[in-house]
């Protein structure tokens, strides 16, 4: 390999400090191998108020405090978190470089856990509409949490039909908004009305209020109060990394994983919302626990093999 100018060796190198990466990173570093954490605190999960389906926890728990605890966890073990970017991957076949601003690092393994942004409505106060549970991004995550409250859905139809009809079975009163009566195809309203969904039109501004939202119609000639808007507006998945080496992903940029959340790629790993599955914590620490434990096990063999570790 070229030599780019390496600063640092490591077993893995994990990019990505949400729930998945830091999971891995406990697991690795318990199976005493070199690891370090690229993380820019720039996270999903530092935005949950609280989750209450995270296994452990039956009290609930907030995105941050969850984060606070797997960091303290990891770093007790050797983890060592460097608050940088990566830039760039290159490399295969157990000689990766990852290229920081911080200078340059070779790992044996990669996982990525780098995630998705939510696309989310311009709402003033967007941060504290999701602080406060008046914008939700996940009713896989919490439609519990909202039974029997009035709740509105954003986003492409086809998508915003998807999320009312499983929000139905948590409210008598979901609606799907939207800014143009033809941004609501005829065929999606009437699977909609057949399904006791309303669809409000020509929707002009969403006000953040202490209990919920104001839905303000065109000129403000209506205002209906809600409890909870969903987005269902999709998301940026952050796989640009992956395409830098060849991984393959889906056409939404889901990176494809196998049984051991292995990408296309030897050696290249991905977990967490980043991966295409089921975008919960507990899908990400299985993932975490996976990849972790074939990595350790790919090395050993590595190793035995006479090569390094």
């Amino acid at each position: 390999m070229i030599d780019l100018g390496i600063n640092r060796f490591c077993d893995v190198a994990v990019v990505g400090g949400g729930p998945a990466g830091l999971a891995a990173a406990v697991y690795l570093s318990r199976f005493l191998r070199s690891v370090l954490v690229f993380d820019v605190d720039d996270g999903r999960a530092k935005l949950i108020p609280r989750t209450n389906n995270c296994p452990g926890f039956p009290e609930g728990i907030s995105g941050r405090d969850l984060l606070r605890r797997l960091r303290e966890q990891a770093t007790a073990y050797g983890t060592e978190v460097l608050s940088t970017d990566v830039e760039s991957l290159s490399g295969r076949h157990g000689a990766f470089v990852l290229e920081t601003a911080a200078g340059n690092v070779q790992a044996s393994r990669v996982v990525l856990a780098t995630g998705v942004v939510d696309r989310a409505p311009a709402i003033s106060d967007l941060r504290k509409a999701i602080a406060s549970g008046a914008v939700r991004l996940c009713p896989v995550c919490d439609a519990y949490e909202v039974q029997g409250q009035r709740i509105a859905i954003v986003g492409p139809d086809h998508s915003a039909l998807r999320e009312a009809l499983y929000l139905r079975r948590y409210s008598p009163s979901v609606s799907i908004i939207c800014n143009y009566p033809e941004d609501i195809s005829a065929a999606i309203r009437s699977e909609a009305r057949a399904a006791g969904i309303a669809v409000w039109d020509a929707v002009d501004d969403l006000v953040l209020r202490e209990a919920g939202l104001d839905i303000v119609m065109a000129g403000g000639s209506k205002t209906e109060r809600i409890g909870v808007l969903y987005a269902a507006m999709g998301c940026d998945v952050r796989s640009e990394l992956a395409m830098d080496v060849g991984a393959h992903c889906d056409e939404e940029g889901y990176i494809l994983i196998g049984p051991h959340a292995q990408t296309s790629v030897d050696g290249v790993y991905a977990i967490g919302d980043v991966a295409k599955a089921l975008n919960q914590i507990a899908v990400g620490f299985g993932q975490a626990a996976l990849a972790a434990t074939h990595i350790h096990n790919s090395l050993m063999a590595e190793q035995a093999r006479g090569g390094n570790s």
